[in-house]
């Protein structure tokens, strides 16, 4: 029998979901489904993200009428924002770290830069302030690799665990300790990415450089494995999906939904898989259907 949800809590309060995500763009592109389909059930639905997308190339073209980097992509985030129905965005005001070797790691205000305990602390000051009971965020390397997921990711499940401690990270504004039922990582059917793997170069594709920029190596993707605990099935969000990708045409989100990739996408794509991080599966338990089973 499928789980589904409504928007109130077995306590009576509001349903409230978080998303802890490093970049504009990673809330649509990763579980953009997830957020939508929540949203539209009335599920309060956050994100907190933890730079503004600094780092990267951007076409000239999309750079008209933005004084920076930073000020296009928070405008792209805007509009997939009011496409996937999301109730607050709030940003940590740390600065892309880029990929890993590039210069932008060695910028003073990079988010890698800063130590994972600061950056715990702000993420438990938003568990602590949006009070959700569900918290999700990137798996343990981050999707692919990316330096600014995996710190997130790390700083996030501290904060999951801090929050409910007063002894722990006191928050500035002097908000009571406060601990969410759930702890989620998003993660990426290997399934799919092996077949992704096997079916790149009969295209004339590497799938050792894929990505807008070439710097994701997708064969050392497919040979991680997490084990999945819940997924999410958006197929009727899934247009409301495409079109937040699309808010984000710097970073090629109109191409997702275009081509090779868009037809993978839309053939074998329509759920969202997440790794149950707390409370840790029992042996033998069903796959959820919702993630607010048990809240």
């Amino acid at each position: 029998m499928d789980q589904t949800t409504n928007n109130f809590s077995s306590n009576g309060h509001n349903k409230v979901l978080l998303a802890v995500l490093a970049h504009p763009d990673d809330e649509s592109f990763g579980m953009g489904g997830t957020l939508a389909f929540y949203a539209r059930l009335g599920v309060e639905v956050h994100l907190v993200c933890a730079t503004r997308g600094e780092a990267g190339m951007v076409a000239p073209e999309d750079m008209k009428g933005f004084a920076s980097i930073a000020d296009l992509r928070v405008s792209e985030l805007r509009c997939a924002a009011g496409k996937l129905g999301l109730t607050g965005v709030h940003y940590l005001d740390y600065r892309d770290s880029g990929m890993p070797g590039s210069p932008d790691n060695q910028h003073p205000d990079a988010q890698i830069a800063h130590p994972l305990d600061e950056v715990a602390a702000a993420v438990t000051h938003y568990i602590r302030k949006l009070r959700p009971q569900v918290v999700i965020t990137f798996d343990p390397i981050g999707g692919y690799r990316h330096p600014d997921h995996i710190h997130i990711q790390q700083a996030t499940v501290k904060a999951f665990h801090a929050a409910g401690d007063p002894n722990l990270y006191p928050d500035p504004e002097g908000l009571p300790p406060y601990q969410p039922k759930k702890l989620y990582f998003q993660t990426i059917s290997r399934g799919f990415l092996r077949l992704i793997v096997r079916l790149l170069p009969l295209f004339g594709r590497d799938p050792r450089r894929w990505g807008r920029n070439g710097d994701i190596d997708l064969i050392s993707l497919a040979i991680e494995d997490f084990p999945t605990h819940a997924e999410v099935d958006f197929s009727s969000v899934a247009t409301i999906r495409a079109e937040a990708a699309a808010c984000h045409a710097s970073q090629g989100g109109v191409g997702m939904s275009r081509g090779f990739q868009g037809w993978l996408l839309n053939v074998y794509r329509k759920k969202e898989m997440y790794m149950r991080a707390y409370p840790e599966p029992r042996p033998g338990e069903r796959r959820e259907k919702d993630l607010f089973i048990g809240t």
